[in-house]
């Protein structure tokens, strides 16, 4: 749909003004649309066509019944996509429109600059659209039903994923690994010992500690030669694809599944950046650049609604617009380095100034490089936690609420970025595909202080075992003790294992 006149002009000049500012995008293409069209695509997760299931169904009604009740309105939504789509809702104020543009054009140069991004598919509007025929020729052929409970077991497994192999390309190392494995022999059962003439040297020649040791290594070494695969596979759908009983029509929707939700992992982990740096520059331009004095209260109103937080809840808008706004003055009065560091007189760091001028500068780098883990990682210090009253919750049993339970620093940093790390889920890997010589499928879960949910971990292991049509076990630890955890497709039973016991330490880094 084609834009209004004054919407088309109102896109041309925000636009100039954000590559006067030095930010680099795609092509941006505006379509308005009333709340229900952009009811549905939201539902669709922004594309407009996608293959049919019924969970869509249930996200717009959802959607539709939030926006009717007043509870949630959708201003924007933009796709990363060369040339980069975004959607304006019919009947927004003036403002509203001009602060949407510009939130999209600071959104497509992240999405444009970040080295996240840098390997997702910028084709993907016509993507999608190949998925949703794949699927619905397959619905012809398979029957609706089949095909639809095929996808919702793949649903239910799609956080399964590597999100990091993009970056570091793991299954090089995996395939030469097998490789090795199918082509060079067993090590050797033990340790030869080296020949002494004389029997008090044999301390000091074959030394029991460094025999002992080696003798481990060769034990393991040999178990693992045993098992398949070699190394712990985090990306679980993958090795699904390539190994379970699947026929092809499964095994295509399986890896459309997995190819989409590759394509939407770099926007989990880049939500409080992204989201900071469309809020810093669409701050930026309106304020320095697009309003007039008749729009500044309204602009006003509107921004302070998205930088409002919930007790309890973190607002990405808000923590990414402020960290962005410190870094850039850290670097513009040049408080960083060793000197400023080393500086104990704190008047004197209050008040620190070089006049470096390096901020601007510096925040581009920022959104090129990081992702929201190493954004916070680095970025955020004990000063900035001071000034935005950072805090920790927890759950209060002895009174039913939710409460303050942390207030310093490091423990606050610390539940901030554990929150993060794999989106806040469990990493998990593939360990051996014929565990205890039964075909059975082992999984691994590292363990980090949290335990499994047991009725999802239950759930998962239902899921996979109708696609490995085997029974199914995940390691993981459980009140402090080593569990296993297995379903054989009829029941789900647990026992405690030993610790020592676990070959299957995580070595694919």
């Amino acid at each position: 749909m084609t834009l209004p006149r004054y919407l088309a002009e109102l896109q041309q000049e925000i636009e100039e003004h954000a590559r006067s500012l030095d930010l680099d995008f795609f092509d941006v293409v505006f379509e308005s649309l009333s709340y229900e069209a952009v009811n549905m695509i939201a539902a669709y997760g922004g594309f407009p066509t996608r293959y049919p299931h019924w969970r869509f169904g249930m996200e717009y009604e959802h959607l539709k019944k939030s926006h009717t009740y007043g509870l949630s309105k959708i201003y924007e939504m933009v796709i990363n996509n060369d040339p980069c789509y975004a959607y304006l809702l019919e009947g927004n104020s003036l403002v509203d429109q001009k602060t949407v543009m510009a939130h999209v054009y600071a959104h497509d140069d992240f999405f444009k600059n970040n080295v996240w991004f840098r390997d997702t598919n910028r084709k993907m509007m016509n993507k999608m659209a190949n998925h949703g025929t794949r699927i619905r020729r397959y619905m012809s052929k398979q029957g609706v039903d089949p095909v639809e409970s095929f996808i919702d077991n793949c649903l239910s497994l799609e956080n399964l994923i590597d999100i990091h192999a993009p970056m570091i390309q793991r299954r090089v190392r995996e395939k030469r690994s097998q490789d090795q494995c199918r082509n060079t022999t067993k090590p050797p059962a033990e340790i030869p010992k080296l020949p002494v003439k004389r029997k008090y040297l044999d301390p000091y020649i074959n030394p029991a500690e460094y025999i002992e040791a080696q003798q481990k290594k060769l034990v393991a070494e040999r178990k693992q030669a045993r098992r398949f695969p070699p190394h712990p596979e985090r990306d679980v759908l993958l090795f699904l694809m390539e190994h379970a009983p699947l026929s092809r029509w499964q095994r295509d929707v399986m890896g459309i599944i997995r190819e989409e939700a590759y394509y939407f992992a770099p926007q989990g982990q880049t939500k409080i950046m992204n989201e900071g740096w469309a809020t810093y520059w669409h701050a930026t331009i309106m304020t320095q650049r697009v309003l007039n004095d008749a729009e500044v209260i309204d602009f006003a109103d509107h921004h302070s609604g998205i930088m409002g937080t919930r007790p309890g809840a973190l607002n990405p808008y808000k923590i990414g617009l402020e960290l962005y706004r410190y870094i850039e003055n850290k670097w513009n009065r040049g408080r960083f380095g060793k000197e400023y560091e080393e500086c104990t007189d704190l008047d004197k760091k209050h008040t620190w100034d070089k006049h470096l001028g390096m901020g601007r500068e510096k925040i581009f780098e920022v959104r090129k490089l990081h992702n929201d883990v190493t954004f916070i990682d680095e970025y955020l210090d004990e000063e900035f936690c001071y000034e935005q009253k950072l805090f920790g919750y927890g759950f209060n049993e002895r009174t039913g609420n939710w409460e303050i339970d942390e207030r310093e620093f490091f423990k606050v940093k610390q539940k901030l970025l554990f929150s993060l790390t794999n989106f806040g889920q469990p990493l998990v890997a593939v360990v051996d595909s014929n565990h205890l010589n039964r075909g059975e499928l082992l999984l691994t879960h590292r363990h980090d202080g949290t335990d499994l949910q047991l009725a999802w971990a239950q759930a998962t292991l239902e899921s996979l075992f109708r696609i490995w049509t085997r029974p199914v076990n995940v390691r993981t630890v459980l009140d402090d003790k080593h569990t296993l955890i297995r379903y054989d497709g009829k029941e789900h039973t647990s026992e405690t294992v030993s610790a020592t016991d676990d070959p299957y330490e995580d070595d694919s880094d």
